[in-house]
This record gives C-alpha cells, structure tokens and sequence, in this order.
C-alpha cells in the first residue's frame, strides 16, 4: 500500500521514537455489536453479523488510511477489533513501519457478541491476564504492534503498585521493542497519571505514553497531561467527542444551550460540530494523537477536517464554559446505553 500522508500532520509521539498522524482511529465502536456511543446501533444498521462487521471496520481503516492516518488503536475487550485491524493490515499490505498500533490489556470481553449483556467486559489486571493477552494481542498483530498499554489504570486497581506486572510490562519492553503505556478514566485522572509518571525500575520510567480521555466537557486533566509531555511521554487522546456527545447527533434537551454555542463557533470557523471537538484537542500543545472513534467512512471523513479549522483565542475564549465537573462528566457517561 503506498504511502501518503500529505494531507494529515504529523508529529513524534513522545520520546518513544514513533512518528504518529495527529488524527489517529480507535477501534472501540468498529469491533463489537454494542458500545455506549449515541447512536451507535443505527451505525451499523443494527446488523451484526460477524463478517459484514469486519467489512465495515475495513471500509472506515481504508477512508482513515486515505485521510493520512497512521495510528490505529485497539485493545482486547473491544470484541474482534485487533483480528478486524490484524486482517486489514494483512489484506491491504500495510509494513510494519508504515503505521503505529497500539492495544490494551486489562479487559477481557464477556458480551458474546451481542448488544445487550449482563458484562460487556470484566477488568482484571493481574500477572497470569497480562501474560494471556499479550500473547493474544502479539498473535494477531505479530511486528505491527507498537504500543501496549493497561487498559483503564486506576488507583483503585491497585496495578501502579503491582511489582511482578510491572516488572513484566518491562521485559516485554526489552524483548520486543515494544513501548509501554496506560490509558486512563475516572475523575482521577490526573492523580493516576501523576503516580505512574512515578513509576521507574531500574533508573527507568516504566511508561513510555499515556491515553487519557480530554474534550472540551471533560478539560480537567489537561495540566496533568502537559506535565507528561513535559517529562517525554507520549500523549495520546481518546474520547475527544464525549461518546457522541460533541455532534451534531446529541439531541438532549438539557444540552441545548451548550449546542448553540458549538454550532455557532463551528459555523464562524466553517466546521462540523464534531471537527471542530477535534481541532480543540488538536490547538493543545501537550496532545500529540488524538484519536477519532468513527464507526463509518462518512464519520471519519467529518472527523478529518479537523487539522484545517483554524481554532483560535475566541473559539478557546467561548468553549471554555462548556467544562463539567469531572464527576458529573463521568457520572453522565456512566449512564450512556450500549447500543
């Protein structure tokens, strides 16, 4: 597959030595039948036969690869997208130093393929699971993977102050090239990325990348993040439109007033609502990738235009306000339906 990125941005990730596109595509709502994104049935036209899913997860690879994407991010829970991603990076040819790909351990996916579901997935950060997808995850991507990062890290989890896992999050680093990284969620954020920036064995820091979620309703780990940036790590941002919240498909009553003000700002910078989220990721300076969740073509290639808005000081000025407190944001995303 030839390779053209004139039209996407790129930048380094980090300190890691990988060079990523600043829009990069996550799998989460391309590899299951059921996700908490609005709208996401009608996505897939309630249609979830196995094969016709994994066509549609390569029809939205192929429009991201087009657009210039280079960084594709997946994780074990999210049904078959590492084998949906695996079998399009196979099929179009993709070498291994043509893109960047990322995965995550930490979940196993209990939803049987369906969209209702007592567990849609069980998080287990211990030693014997890391071992079992790792594998997993190394078995489907083989030299393709770049990144691989705990799923959803938390204080609670107790998995910052797991010796035996971190110690082999490291070998696995030495034996494999393969840099190591922690995605993020929770109100605590911040507080968990400030102890993992902490963790070191041997004079080195652990973790090469952090995902942390950051859109213009849930703003508060940002200093957090700039600190990380600062300090070498890779910044990668999931969850930039707030599962659907920051499109043009939000019709929430209560969520009105602050619609008006997006859409009167994406009309000034001759925007879609939801390009215009991803350029607000995109004007911070710590971000590196931030990572489009598009369950269509169409949806990706709305995401896309956002490296041409041009975000300046008013849109910054405006858009402020449309912060949450962290719990309400989460607490409101704790109740989205998988669908």
């Amino acid at each position: 597959m030839e390779i053209n990125t004139s039209r996407m941005p790129q930048r380094a990730l980090g300190a890691t030595g990988l060079t990523v596109s600043r829009i990069g595509l996550g799998l989460a709502a391309l590899g299951r039948p059921g996700y908490i994104n609005l709208g996401h049935a009608d996505d897939l036209h309630h249609d979830y036969d196995f094969a016709g899913m994994e066509r549609r997860a390569h029809a939205v690879l192929d429009a991201a690869w087009a657009g210039g994407v280079r960084y594709f991010d997946a994780a074990r829970s999210y049904g078959a997208a590492e084998r949906f991603l695996a079998s399009w990076l196979a099929s179009r040819a993709v070498a291994p130093e043509a893109a960047v790909v990322a995965s995550k351990w930490g979940y196993t996916y209990t939803a049987g393929w369906k969209v209702e579901a007592e567990k849609h997935e069980v998080k287990d950060h211990s030693l014997p699971v890391l071992r079992r997808q790792s594998a997993e995850s190394r078995e489907l991507l083989g030299a393709h993977l770049d990144l691989y990062q705990i799923h959803s890290a938390t204080l609670e989890s107790g998995v910052l102050d797991d010796r035996a896992v971190l110690a082999e999050l490291v070998r696995m680093r030495e034996a494999t090239g393969t840099r190591i990284g922690l995605s993020l969620s929770g109100p605590r954020q911040a507080e968990t990325l400030q102890r993992a920036m902490g963790v070191v064995i041997d004079g080195r820091r652990v973790f090469d990348c952090v995902q942390a979620t950051w859109n213009l309703l849930a703003p508060s780990a940002g200093p957090a993040l700039q600190a990380a940036h600062g300090a070498g790590m890779g910044v990668i941002v999931k969850e930039a439109l707030a599962n659907g919240r920051l499109t043009a498909r939000n019709r929430d009553a209560g969520f009105a007033a602050k619609r008006r003000l997006l859409e009167e700002e994406a009309a000034r910078l001759h925007a879609t609502i939801d390009a215009l989220a991803l350029a607000a990721v995109l004007a911070q300076p710590w971000a590196d990738v931030v990572l489009s969740g598009a369950a269509t073509a169409e949806q990706l290639r709305s995401n896309l235009g956002a490296p041409a808005v041009q975000w300046d000081e008013q849109a910054g000025r405006r858009l402020t306000g449309l912060g949450e407190e962290p719990r309400e944001y989460w607490g409101t995303r704790g109740g989205m339906a998988w669908n």
